[in-house]
């Protein structure tokens, strides 16, 4: 198989991600939020495995006839932002006027920082919190806090998206990698065994979910404060 072909193969690849868009968004309509997450789940796979086979098969050189980049925003936007705020909204996790603010909030902001020039930093991590509304709003459907908590962790994180904080990317950000790619794995896990089970209020994977998202949210600050040993 030619290299055209295995880079058109990831670009086809990455377009997958639109199809799983699309099932998490009837189930969404029809208030089955386990198998909304499911799809999204699968997205977040499919959008983790198509980075490297990008790279990997340079398909900015091989199949230079699709933009790779803006397929992958365009899917990013529905999976990882405009869907779950939509869940936010319709599942009453956030009633009233709640509700509303996040889902303006979320929309709104993340579509700015989406096109933001400056989202990446030289070690590949991102500058402000990435959008990764499907992981937040995942985690509170599984522990379900207190809808002042879960608001105050919208506007909070809609902030941080405009603020000079570093969050990681499991991927490609080297340093610590081999703990994050790991809490990375981890947390697609414990995401998809907790929709498995409907967000049962007794699951273990609510933990782990905790875990691993306190991990992920915070290691790129921790990297800013931490200096890097000089080797």
């Amino acid at each position: 198989m030619s290299l055209s072909v295995k880079a058109l193969s990831v670009h086809l690849f990455t377009a997958t991600g639109a199809v799983f868009a699309m099932l998490a968004m009837l189930a969404a309509v029809d208030g089955k939020w386990s198998l909304m997450f499911l799809w999204l789940v699968v997205a977040f796979i499919v959008d983790g495995v198509d980075g490297p086979l990008a790279r990997k098969y340079d398909v900015q050189k091989n199949a230079p006839q699709f933009d790779g980049n803006i397929l992958d925003m365009i899917i990013d936007y529905l999976t990882y932002i405009f869907i779950p705020a939509f869940a936010l909204f319709k599942s009453g996790l956030l009633p009233g006027w709640t509700g509303w603010f996040a889902i303006i909030v979320i929309t709104f902001a993340s579509a700015l920082y989406l096109v933001n020039t400056g989202m990446k930093t030289k070690d590949k991590s991102f500058m402000g919190f990435p959008g990764c509304w499907n992981m937040v709003v995942l985690v509170l459907f599984a522990i379900e806090p207190n809808f002042w908590i879960s608001f105050a962790l919208v506007a909070v994180l809609a902030v941080a998206m405009f603020l000079p904080l570093k969050f990681i990317h499991p991927v490609r950000t080297v340093r610590w990698r081999l703990v994050s790619l790991p809490m990375a794995l981890a947390w697609t896990f414990f995401a998809g065994w907790a929709a498995w089970v409907d967000f049962h209020p007794e699951s273990w994977a609510h933990w782990g979910l905790v875990i691993t998202t306190c991990y992920l949210l915070v290691a790129g600050v921790a990297q800013q404060v931490i200096p890097e040993r000089q080797r």
